[in-house]
């Protein structure tokens, strides 16, 4: 495979599958972790490796080392490998998928920003997603029969499905301030914001938890993903239920799992599996389980939610603009709450905006910045 992204948290959950079912690692893409890399370079021997930059390369241990962007694309023509796993960070995951796309290869995706901003032009029909809750709705999915006519390119590999499901719903841990009073929720530090009740996760995914930035961005992707606009979320507070499908017929099913990244990695480098990959839990030790709305009022961003999967040209909007915010609030220039009024306020401001090719996601980044910088 091609591994984008191995020295993060979904890249050595990667390795370790690969490990253990003694596949090829064809590729390593790294950021500037070297120590990890290097150790992983010794242990899968690959062919081809890229890092970030000139001086993360000087202390790779291997024979011409690659580094940026366009070493990434250049690689991914090279490499044999017909599966990517894109674990990259951020939009700079973006043009990875668009040329693995190009390239018709199998595509194994944990980066959001990929389909937050340019969902409209990716054919998810070769995608496998990796991520706990677009997996779980693909675990509950995948069984059902979708067969694509021959020679017909289908955006979604569950379009046939919406004739049968009514509702899809992902859900939500509440984020770190989930319990606070509203009227104190402005008054959040850092510190209080990174204080995630159910697990512990980088800076910038904390603080969109914590407004459920992350929620919206995790529903319009599986707008992409399965085809469809009836789709919400909800909090269940242990964290245990990823993903539930209401059915025509009245049912729910629902994907109920321990969160760890090696069950959706298992599916998606490996397509079946037999195997045990995690312990099940303990229903009887859990107890009880507590499900709540996700207020608007809690959560300002959550009233532009049917918005966004009617328009979803205006995920690059909001992808921009949060950036934006949660650096001015690291840099302790806003408040909390302003990072979800900067978004909003961004959004009314360029909510007739149409995507019409990939190049205009990115003029239109940079007028959202423009606009940003010029209003603070």
């Amino acid at each position: 495979m091609i591994l984008l992204g191995s020295t993060g948290s979904i890249g050595t959950n990667t390795l370790e599958i690969a490990r253990r079912y003694n596949l090829d690692i064809e590729v390593l893409v790294a950021g500037n972790s070297y120590e990890l890399l290097n150790r992983q370079i010794k242990e899968f021997k690959p062919k081809y490796v890229v890092v970030k930059d000139k001086k993360t390369a000087e202390k790779i241990d291997f024979n011409n080392v690659l580094y940026g962007e366009e070493s990434i694309l250049e690689v991914l023509e090279k490499a044999e490998s017909k599966l990517v796993v894109n674990a990259l960070v951020g939009e700079a995951g973006l043009k990875p998928t668009l040329k693995a796309q190009e390239l018709n290869k199998k595509i194994a995706l944990a980066n959001k920003e990929s389909l937050v901003i340019a969902g409209k032009f990716i054919d998810t029909s070769n995608i496998t997603p990796i991520d706990s809750e677009h997996f779980g709705l693909w675990y509950l999915l995948k069984n059902r029969e979708c067969r694509v006519e021959n020679g017909e390119k289908k955006h979604s590999q569950f379009s046939i499905l919406n004739s049968q499901f009514k509702k899809l719903y992902i859900t939500a841990s509440g984020g770190a301030l989930r319990d606070w009073e509203i009227d104190k929720i402005k008054k959040a530090t850092l510190k209080d914001v990174l204080k995630h009740p159910n697990w512990s996760m980088g800076v910038k995914i904390t603080i969109d938890s914590a407004t459920m930035v992350n929620k919206l961005f995790e529903l319009l992707e599986a707008r992409w993903l399965f085809d469809t606009v009836n789709i919400d979320a909800f909090i269940e507070t242990k964290s245990v239920i990823h993903a539930l499908v209401e059915w025509k017929d009245g049912s729910t099913t629902a994907h109920i799992s321990k969160t760890d990244m090696k069950l959706p990695i298992a599916y998606a480098v490996l397509e079946k599996v037999e195997d045990k990959i995690l312990e099940p839990l303990n229903l009887l030790e859990i107890g009880s389980l507590e499900f709540r709305k996700i207020d608007s009022k809690r959560y300002l961003v959550w009233e532009i939610k049917d918005l966004l999967l009617n328009r979803p040209d205006l995920g690059i909007v909001i992808n921009t603009a949060n950036e934006y915010a949660i650096d001015k609030f690291l840099k302790e220039e806003i408040n909390f709450s302003d990072i979800s009024k900067i978004i909003l306020k961004t959004l009314k401001k360029f909510e007739d905006i149409k995507l019409n090719s990939v190049n205009d996601i990115f003029e239109t980044k940079k007028e959202v910045i423009n606009y940003l910088k010029g209003e603070n």
